[in-house]
């Protein structure tokens, strides 16, 4: 299926941005998450270009064939919206439906905040909005929360996680992220982040993923390394420090909000409570609807992806 997918190279904001399309009509913009690439989104794209959609899906900056500065500082939410408004403008400019995941569905928030007059309707998977803490940083307020082991306590200091990540297989490292149902808060222990040591022989797949798939992402990711992801989170004090301006914003979009009860986002303390008991909504008051996949895991978008063209 992958062959009739086009591939192109477009420079944006000061970098060559990999950019994968299919179908023509209306655009649909897919922002994939952490440790990910454009590839996640493969079912969907056959799916809706079929239904008579234009879609669209870059390896976002620091990811796959798309270019990666090599500071932290280059990875706020400033500077990927930056990239994402100019791969829209070289399109025409028009609008478009947003469907993002996992990190992605960050940036998802940021742009609708930024430019909602360049998003029809959002469909969020995983991740839902949190508006800005006034006085706190997030990393900081992470740790005081969850612990020094939080993953993204975790992956700030350059280096320290890329030295443990090599320490791995990639192909161990991405399977385990992926079919991991271990509930939130995400820690990795510095004993043993990943759970792998503790494994006996090479992990199985379940029936969503195949040896292909890992092979993909695995081929990028070797050639890339991990920093490029992990700098999105190293940025987000940063991106706090920028955002003041936007304190208490509310987002005016048409949002859709999916998530799988086995989601460690979703079983994280507090994440329940925010997004059924009202804050969410106050946040986000144009939230149409929030969708609870049982029995499905953090990557929605590739387990199942039959239900979520269904609920998008």
């Amino acid at each position: 299926m992958e062959e009739t997918i086009e591939h192109r190279t477009v420079r944006v904001n000061g970098i060559n941005m990999h950019v994968t399309e299919k179908g023509d009509g209306p655009i649909i913009l897919f922002l994939h998450g952490f440790p990910e690439l454009w590839y996640a989104w493969r079912h969907q794209f056959h799916v809706f270009a079929a239904l008579g959609y234009h879609c669209v899906a870059p390896d976002l900056r620091g990811y796959g064939d798309t270019d990666a500065p090599p500071s932290a500082t280059s990875y706020t939410c400033l500077h990927v919206v930056g990239d994402l408004v100019a791969l829209m403008d070289s399109m025409g400019g028009e609008p478009v439906y947003l469907v993002a995941h996992d990190m992605g569905a960050i940036i998802g928030w940021y742009l609708c905040m930024f430019r909602p007059e360049k998003v029809k309707a959002y469909a969020c998977m995983s991740v839902p909005y949190r508006p800005r803490h006034p006085k706190m940083k997030p990393v900081e307020t992470l740790k005081m929360v969850f612990g020094d082991d939080y993953y993204i306590c975790r992956f700030q200091e350059p280096g320290v996680m890329e030295d443990e990540l090599k320490s791995y297989e990639t192909s161990q490292v991405i399977k385990k992220i992926l079919t991991d149902r271990t509930p939130g808060p995400a820690c990795l222990p510095k004993s043993d982040p990943f759970g792998l040591k503790a494994s006996n022989g090479p992990l199985p797949l379940p029936p969503w993923l195949s040896e292909d798939d890992i092979k993909y992402n695995v081929d990028k990711f070797d050639r890339t390394g991990f920093t490029g992801g992990l700098n999105y989170y190293r940025a987000l004090d940063l991106n706090w420090e920028l955002t003041a301006a936007w304190a208490e914003a509310q987002i005016k979009v048409h949002v859709l909000y999916v998530v799988g009860d086995e989601d460690m986002v979703y079983t994280t303390p507090g994440f329940k409570e925010y997004v059924h008991d009202g804050g969410f909504k106050k946040d986000v008051p144009l939230l149409q609807q929030v969708v609870v996949m049982e029995g499905v895991g953090h990557f929605l978008n590739q387990e199942k992806p039959q239900e979520c063209r269904y609920h998008s």
